[in-house]
Parts: C-alpha cells; structure tokens; sequence
C-alpha cells in the first residue's frame, strides 16, 4: 500500500512529510547539484569576499513566512545560493584553517544519519549507531597508536574534545572528591601547565572548571616552539613549594601555528614522576601518527593518558566530529557518570555503551555513521596516501618558496608551511623599522589575498614576524595548485608595496 493510503487512513497528512516518491525525486535532483558543484570546485572563486549586508539581502526579510514553500522549490533556490556565496574549504587552494576537504562519502553518511534520526545517548535507543561509534573509537586508536582498550567520545569538536579531557584529568588526579564538592575540596589551587602555542580552548576550560586563566602554567618554547621541558620541571617544584596543586599538563601533538610537537615522550616522564595527567592536543597532528615516518613524538600518544583529535580536520570528514580517547577505559564514566531514574536500565544490555555518561550531551547526533564509512572507504592504506601527499605538498611549498628571493621561508612541520613576502630590497635587512614594515605588508597582503577568491591563506606570529601560513589538509589540492601560490602572493605582495611604500619612509631605501 502507498504512503498516501496510510496516511489517508489515519487521517492526516503533514506538511512536513513527503511521499517516497516526492522524496525521492526531489532527493534525486539534490544530489545531481551536489555532484555537479564538486566537479566544479576547482574552476569557481574559492570565496566571494561578500560583506554581511550582501548576504543578508540574499534571505529576503526578515518576518518569518506565514506559509509553507514547495520543498522542490526550496532547494532548487538554496543549493545554488549556497555554492555561490561561500567560502570553500574544499578548493583545491583553500590552505587557510585547519579545515579539510570534505570527502563526498561523508555528506552522504550525513543523509543517512539524519534519515535514521538515531539519539546516540543510550545504547537501547541506538544500539547500530553505538556500535559503530565504538568501532569508529577504536579504530582511530589503532590508526594513531593508542591503545585500542581506551574509552573514547565523538563529540563536536577539538575544544570539547580538549574540554572532556580537563574535566576527567581534574577528577582523576586532585586528592578529593571533585564531583562533590568541587574546587573547593582542598585549599590548594589547582594548576594545569602549556606551552604558549596552546590552543585557546585551555582558557575556557580553565574558566568553565572554576580554576580561572590564573590555574594555567605558561610554559615558554624552544625555537622550534616545543614545550621546554626544563622550564615545566622548574616550574612544577616551585608551584608545589607556593602550595599549589598540579593536576595536569598539555603538550600538543601539531601546533595551530606552525605545526610543532611538544617533547611527549619526555612530558610522559615528567608526568609520570610528578604523579601529572598528560593530555596531548592532537586535534591536527594526530592522525599523522599513522605515518612510519612520522616525528617520532607522535609516536608517542600510547603514553598520553588522553588524546584529542579532530577527524574533520585530516581525516577528511565533514565537520562536525572530534574525538576523545582515555587510556583508563573508566576515565570518562568517573568524570560525567550520573544515572537518572528517568532512564530505565535493562540487565540484559549491560554491555552497551550508554554514551551520556561519557560526556556533556544526552541528545548525540549519529555522527559517528561519516567517520566509520570514511574510514572503511579509505582504510589504513588511503590515509596513509592521503597525509603523506599533503606533507609532501607543504614541503614542496616551502621549497618553491625558499629558492625565490622575494620570499623568506621560515618552517615546515607536518602540513604547515609558513614564510613571508619580502621586496627583494628589503631582503637582509632586519633593523626594527624594516621588521615593522614587513609585518604590516603581509598584513596588507593576506588581507587582499583572502578576498582575492584565487587562494586563502592564514597567518603566524613568531617572534614577532607576521607570516603567512599555508596548511595543506586537503585531498584536492595538485602540485600544480602549489606551485601557483608564490606566483599569485608575490603579484598582490608588489601591488600593496607600491602602495604602502611611499607612507613608510622606506621609498628610495636601497638594499
């Protein structure tokens, strides 16, 4: 019998429904857009540089409309809106943030998920959907080194999944109660350390746990902006001498910045005589612990007693999923453990994984369906090819760039590379008034080149010198999309000079 049969004997039909021929027709259409807008990524502007107002206009008013639109209708008009008027992080170009191309594999995974509707919070009312999460969890594990008997979370993103790892390293490791009474448990201050190429997230789990950006240790960097060790031990005596409790130190496997990885077989000793939880930020860097010839700290993530990585950052998957493991598989029940009696327990389904009591969220989307068919798509070998040919393009980069005299390259690290336009005039030259200039060029430069629609590129600040920062995390991007990027830079880069050269003082400066 047809859907309109039984809709018709029950007497009702809603608007929000669609028969399944509706659906699949219009369905149908979606996806030939989809395929279609792919196939086109390379040729289009990889961002429209609108400003706010622009956008907005494109929504019509703002009264909220009275009565329904066609679905058919609806999506004919906002799938071209939207391949027109956004920025595409899956260019072949876009070396900007930490965000990949999405693999295609992952959009459909999307569909499926939100067609089934699972709430992963309970075993009973997911019990497929929590399976492949555990399985997902355990294959990211085996994929990065870390012991696979770990407990593990799919949650939004890399600061809740750096977020969940404060909250359990403070239960495990402060002499008290925490749950129970909180901070308060003991009049020692409770203090966490990092390196300054930390990612912002510390500060608000530092705020959120009642410690305050105060119970954070800024641990100062080598020049290859890795945690110093040294510092961290001398550090961690004097706060325990002034009374303070140390629960926790952050390394950081792939900085934001640059790409460094923090000393963690080195932070593991030290955490392992000082009775510290290591939590490493691997929320970039992680998944390039498959590589054998990845850093050999990378290699070191078994030593962490938690991990954070983000597979919507190389792992190709469309955003949202993060991940956290703990190595003790009780580590997260004991931080957010609770058990309503409003959620009925069977005996028979002890074995299950209910995933509320392992974080923040009772109501979880079933994103665990995109990270467990892209890993079955590409499987080890594909990631394998994959990283390894985004390393070798970001390499490839700082080589084009470092062979010109018009650019000074500065580092490579995992995908990211960075470097600065210098005028060939000012090349050498590093008296403060030319340091200031160059900052404020590239400034002016990157500025014009992320509205240019022909590259995205971000920056880092090192040592004061503003650079350009190219991170390669993209399975699109060609050795012909690299070798154009110092071409391109270098044509906006002597477009700005000419313009901002005559207000420095700097015009008839010779080399």
């Amino acid at each position: 019998m047809s859907n309109d049969g039984e809709h018709g004997k029950r007497g009702r039909r809603s608007v929000l429904d669609m028969s399944a021929d509706e659906f699949r027709s219009v369905g149908h259409e979606l996806v030939d857009r989809i395929a279609a807008f792919y196939e086109s990524l390379g040729s289009r502007r990889l961002t429209p540089a609108e400003l706010p107002d622009d956008v907005r206009a494109l929504l019509g008013g703002d009264e909220l409309p009275a009565r329904g639109t066609d679905a058919a209708a609806l999506l004919a008009d906002v799938a071209p809106m939207l391949f027109d008027h956004s920025l595409h992080n899956g260019h072949p170009r876009f070396m900007g943030y930490i965000t990949s191309s999405g693999a295609p594999i992952g959009a459909l995974a999307d569909l499926l998920a939100a067609a089934v509707n699972a709430n992963v919070a309970k075993w009973d009312l997911s019990p497929l959907a929590s399976e492949m999460e555990s399985q997902a969890v355990r294959w990211l594990a085996q994929l990065t080194g870390y012991d696979p008997g770990c407990s593990g979370l799919l949650v939004s993103g890399g600061n809740m999944a750096n977020f969940l790892a404060f909250v359990a390293a403070r239960t495990a490791k402060v002499p008290f109660d925490v749950r129970q009474d909180g901070n308060y448990g003991d009049a020692r201050r409770l203090t966490a350390y990092a390196s300054a190429e930390t990612h912002t997230w510390i500060q608000k789990a530092a705020d959120v746990c009642g410690l305050g950006a105060g119970g954070i240790r800024w641990i100062d960097t080598d020049a290859d902006g890795r945690l110093s060790v040294d510092l961290l031990r001398e550090q961690i005596d004097a706060d325990r001498e002034a009374g303070r409790l140390p629960f926790l130190v952050v390394g950081t496997g792939g900085s934001v910045s640059t790409g460094a990885i923090d000393p963690l077989r080195e932070l593991a000793g030290v955490c392992g005589e000082q009775d510290l939880w290591l939590h490493v930020d691997g929320a970039y860097g992680a998944p390039a612990a498959v590589l054998p010839e990845a850093p050999d700290d990378l290699h070191a993530l078994a030593l962490a007693d938690s991990v954070a990585m983000d597979p919507h950052k190389w792992l190709y998957c469309p955003i949202e999923v993060a991940c956290v493991l703990t190595r003790d598989p009780d580590a997260l029940r004991a931080a957010f453990g609770f058990r309503p009696e409003y959620y009925h327990f069977d005996a028979s389904q002890a074995s299950g994984t209910d995933y509320y009591e392992l974080g923040m969220q009772n109501t979880r989307g079933f994103r665990a369906l995109k990270l467990w068919l892209a890993l079955r798509n590409a499987g080890r070998d594909g990631y394998v090819e994959a990283i390894r040919g985004d390393i070798r393009l970001a390499e490839r980069l700082h080589e084009r760039v470092d062979a010109r005299d018009d650019f000074d390259a500065h580092a490579v690290n995992l995908s990211i590379t960075t470097f600065r336009y210098v005028p060939e005039d000012l090349a050498g030259r590093s008296d403060d008034s030319v340091e200031a200039y160059l900052n404020n060029l590239n400034q002016a430069l990157l500025a014009e080149l992320q509205t240019s629609g022909e590259a995205y590129l971000s920056n880092a600040v090192v040592d004061g010198k503003y650079l350009l920062r190219a991170c390669i995390v993209n399975f699109r991007t060609t050795d012909e999309d690299v070798d154009s990027i110092p071409d391109t830079i270098a044509a906006i880069g002597r477009r700005q000079d000419e313009a901002l050269r005559p207000a420095s003082g700097f015009s008839s400066m010779s080399p």
